[in-house]
C-alpha cells in the first residue's frame, strides 16, 4: 500500500499549519492573554478546544467523509448546499481573505505609516502575489511547508524567546472583566475568531491534492496521510500558540490598554527590540497572513471550479483575489465587527457535524443529523441575528432562556434534544419498515 514518506508527511504538515496560521491565529491568542492575565491558562484550555481541538477533528471527520459536501448531505443535501457554500464564502472573500491583508497592513502601519492610499496599495500587491502562488494548488507543500513555514516558526522563537530572556514584566496582570469568572468558556468562544474548524472544513481537498502530487493516488493512504497532517499540524498550533499566549500575558500587564493583538504584539516587540522589533513582527504577520491568503484562494477556487468547470480555476482566484482587495480596505476593526455574529451562526452547526461524524453508522438513523443539525442552527441563527440587532424580542427571548446561553453555548441543548429525539424517530421509523 502507497505511504508517505517521514519527511514528506512532516512538510503536508507544515503546509496545513501555514494554511491555519493566519491573521486571527496570530492575533487572538496574545490578546487572549492579554486580557485574561493571571487566568491565562485557564483561558488558553478553552481557546485550544476550540482553536485547535475541533479544526484537527474537522480535518479528520472530512477526510473520512470523503468531503464536506458529503458530511453536509447526511443532514440534507438542500442543507448541504447552503451550509458549504457560507463556509466557503466566510473564509473566502467575506471575511477571511481580506482579513489577511488587513492585518498584516496594520503590522506595516508604525513603519510606513498609514492611510487608504497606502491600505490599497498594499492590498493590490499583497493579493497579486497571493494569486500568483496560488495558481499552482498542488504545489503549496513545497512553496509553504517548505519554505514559508519553516522561515515562520523561526521568527516566532525569535521572539518568544526574547520574552523568556528579558521579560518585559515580573508577572501576569490582573484579568479583565471578560475573563475574570469563567475564563475557560470565554476562551472557548474566543477561539471561534481563529475560523479555523470553518477552515478544516474545507481545507482536505487541497491537502489531498498536495499528497498526490507526491505520488499517492490510492483513497485510503490520502485519508491516513491527510489525517495525521492534520494531527501534525495541531501539534504545531498548541506550540506556538502557548508561546503567544504567554507573551501577550505578560505584554498586557505591562502595557495595558491594548485594544487588539495587534497593539498587544506591537508594544511587546517595540519594548524587546525597539524598531527592529517592529520589523521582525512585521516579517512575522506578512508571511503568517500570505501564507494563509495562498491557501484560502487556493482551496475557494477548487469548491468555486468543482460547481462551475467552464469557468477555469484561474478566473474565481482572480475573482477572489480582486473581491478580497476591496473588502479588505473595511480595515481590520470592521472585518472583526462584522466576523462575530457570522461565526457565531455558523460555527454550532459545524461543531455538531463534526461531533456526529465520530459516531460509527449514526448516519444509518435518517433522522439523527437533521434534527440534531437542525435544532442547532435555529438556536445558532437567532443569537446572532440577536447579536447583530436584528431579532424578533420574543423568540430571542425564549431562546435566551435556554440553559448555558449566557455563556455562548445555548445551542448544547437543542443540540441534545434533536439528537434523541431524532434517535427515537429513527428507530420508530425502522422497526415500522421491518414489520411493513
Amino acid at each position: 500500500m502507497q505511504k508517505l514518506r517521514g519527511h514528506d508527511l512532516l512538510f503536508v504538515g507544515f503546509t496545513l499549519f501555514s494554511m491555519f496560521f493566519g491573521a486571527g491565529n496570530l492575533i487572538f491568542p496574545p490578546f487572549l492573554g492579554a486580557q485574561a492575565g493571571t487566568n491565562a491558562w485557564f483561558a488558553f484550555l478553552g481557546f485550544a478546544a476550540s482553536a485547535i481541538g475541533l479544526p484537527v477533528l474537522g480535518v479528520i471527520a472530512v477526510a473520512r467523509s470523503r468531503g464536506l459536501p458529503a458530511l453536509a448531505s447526511r443532514v440534507h443535501p438542500y442543507f448541504s448546499a447552503v451550509f458549504t457554500l457560507l463556509c466557503y464564502l466566510s473564509i473566502g472573500p467575506c471575511l477571511a481573505i481580506p482579513r489577511t491583508a488587513s492585518t498584516s497592513f496594520e503590522m506595516l502601519v508604525p513603519l510606513v505609516g498609514g492611510g487608504a492610499a497606502k491600505q490599497l496599495i498594499y492590498s493590490v500587491l499583497f493579493f497579486a502575489v497571493a494569486f500568483f502562488v496560488a495558481l499552482k494548488p498542488e504545489k503549496l507543500t513545497d512553496r509553504l511547508g517548505k519554505i514559508l513555514c519553516p522561515t515562520l516558526i523561526v521568527l516566532i522563537l525569535v521572539l518568544f524567546g526574547a520574552c523568556l530572556v528579558h521579560p518585559v514584566a515580573a508577572h501576569y496582570g490582573e484579568p479583565s472583566a471578560a475573563y475574570a469568572f469563567l475564563p475557560t468558556a470565554d476562551g472557548f468562544i474566543a477561539g471561534y475568531q481563529t475560523m479555523d474548524t470553518i477552515a478544516a472544513l474545507n481545507f482536505g481537498a487541497v491537502i489531498a491534492l498536495n499528497i498526490r502530487a507526491r505520488g499517492i493516488q490510492e483513497d485510503k493512504p490520502v485519508v491516513r496521510g491527510t489525517v495525521r497532517a492534520g494531527w501534525i499540524a495541531g501539534a504545531v498550533l498548541l506550540a506556538v500558540y502557548a508561546m503567544l499566549t504567554h507573551a501577550g500575558a505578560l505584554s498586557g500587564a505591562a502595557f495595558p490598554g491594548g485594544e487588539t493583538g495587534a497593539d498587544t504584539l506591537t508594544r511587546l516587540a517595540h519594548a524587546l527590540f525597539g524598531r527592529p522589533g517592529q520589523v521582525l513582527l512585521a516579517a512575522i504577520f506578512l508571511i503568517a497572513c500570505l501564507n494563509t491568503c495562498i491557501g484560502l484562494i487556493s482551496c475557494v477556487s477548487e469548491y468555486f471550479h468543482g460547481l462551475f468547470p467552464r469557468i477555469p480555476y484561474v478566473g474565481f482566484a482572480a475573482f477572489f483575489a480582486l473581491a478580497s482587495t476591496v473588502v479588505s480596505n473595511i480595515g481590520l476593526a470592521g472585518i472583526i465587527r462584522l466576523s462575530t455574529p457570522v461565526l457565531n451562526a455558523i460555527y454550532p452547526a459545524a461543531i455538531v457535524l463534526i461531533a456526529l461524524s465520530f459516531v460509527p453508522r449514526l448516519e444509518q438513523h435518517r433522522w439523527v443529523y437533521p434534527l440534531a443539525v437542525g435544532f442547532t442552527c435555529v438556536q445558532s441563527v437567532v443569537a446572532a441575528l440577536a447579536q447583530s440587532g436584528l431579532s424578533i424580542p420574543l423568540v430571542t427571548a425564549l431562546i435566551g432562556r435556554l440553559p448555558l446561553s449566557a455563556l455562548g453555548f445555548g445551542w448544547v441543548a437543542p443540540a441534545l434534544v434533536g439528537l434523541a429525539l431524532g434517535w427515537f424517530l429513527s428507530r420508530r421509523t425502522e422497526k415500522l419498515e421491518k414489520t411493513q
